[in-house]
């Protein structure tokens, strides 16, 4: 149970999920599906208004796979072998009994950047070095929120943006020091969606009726360019194509145009969904297991083909490699397309 994504590297697809109080961490034979190996630790499902389970997807470089819990298990392990090459733990942070009741984990993933890792645990998140799991900086502790670490360059300088419990914050990657802050106040505080950026600008969107806006940074520090309730991301980011804005809004797939964050076309209900953009395509995956090839225009909403390829919740975003798409919905089942054809 779980809905971590699937990481594709090489011909291995690594994944996450919990059973009877155990995660586990998958490796896949990419081709067949054939299990190659697994590492297996103590942790909560902890279920709440959804089936529970790891949320973030894991991480590949170089021989070897990050991972992290929803409470907080850092691993480092040989992506070959699954052996442990080094691990850490970070605690939840301190609320009271009735703050834990709307948490729901730790969710973002792991942004490796260079010598190192980038993880959104505290408000301003925290670097390990990736070799050793050595500890380089931490901004604190704090609530982090759900979306997972993005990389950008701001006035010259290498950072990373992530949108934490109550705001969206960069800070550099050599020090870990904050750059700005934009309050981004959601209710249960869930915000779950990555940042976009491109050139000077960022996107950010949530749902629970907050919406999104662009904000320009060449100045130095965020300016406001347009704000709206067009686009409500619940679970998965948009995606940026040709300035245009693709992604789920509420129930509904949806097209924005980038720069003043009008509709230029919304789908029939679709129910929630995630998706992803490959040859001019969206590729998205409806909840209930429905996979729907989309034109990636601003034109119209054309579907050009879809199909039931899974059954239960599917929250978790398709993958796609070497032609192969990968897929798998909240109980561990695991689907893989050919798409080459």
């Amino acid at each position: 149970t779980g809905f971590s994504c699937i990481a594709i590297a090489g011909k291995r697809a690594y994944t996450l999920g919990n059973r009877d109080e155990i995660d586990t961490v998958y490796c896949l034979d990419a081709e067949t599906g054939a299990e190659r190996w697994k590492h297996s630790y103590p942790c909560k499902l902890d279920p709440k208004a959804y089936e529970g389970g790891p949320m973030a997807t894991p991480a590949v470089e170089d021989g070897r796979l990050y991972t992290i819990s929803k409470f907080g298990d850092c691993f480092c392990l040989n992506a070959e072998t699954g052996s442990v090459i080094w691990s850490v733990k970070f605690e939840p942070p301190v609320r009271t009994e009735a703050d834990y009741q709307a948490w729901w984990g730790f969710a973002g993933s792991i942004l490796i950047a260079d010598d190192r890792l980038i993880l959104p645990v505290g408000t301003a998140g925290l670097a390990l070095d990736k070799l050793t799991g050595k500890p380089l900086w931490d901004n604190g502790p704090g609530y982090s929120g759900y979306s997972s670490p993005i990389r950008f360059e701001f006035a010259g300088t290498p950072c990373f943006a992530f949108v934490s419990g109550h705001e969206i914050v960069a800070a550099t990657l050599a020090d870990g020091q904050v750059r700005w802050k934009i309050p981004w106040k959601t209710t249960w505080d869930q915000n779950a969606s990555d940042v976009i950026v491109a050139g000077d600008k960022l996107f950010v969107s949530s749902g629970h009726g907050v919406g999104c806006g662009l904000f320009d940074l060449s100045t130095g520090s965020p300016v406001p360019l347009w704000r709206t309730k067009n686009m409500k991301t619940y679970l998965s980011n948009c995606v940026l194509w040709q300035g245009s804005l693709f992604g789920f809004d509420d129930k509904e797939l949806q097209c924005l145009d980038w720069q003043t964050g009008e509709v230029r076309w919304s789908s029939p209900r679709l129910g929630l969904g995630s998706l992803i953009l490959a040859e001019g395509r969206l590729i998205a995956l409806q909840e209930n297991g429905t996979l729907r090839i989309v034109e990636a225009t601003p034109e119209a909403y054309r579907s050009l083909a879809d199909a039931k390829v899974l059954t239960g919740r599917c929250w978790s975003t398709p993958s796609l490699a070497n032609g192969r798409l990968y897929l798998r919905n909240a109980a561990g089942d695991v689907v893989c397309l050919d798409l080459r054809k």
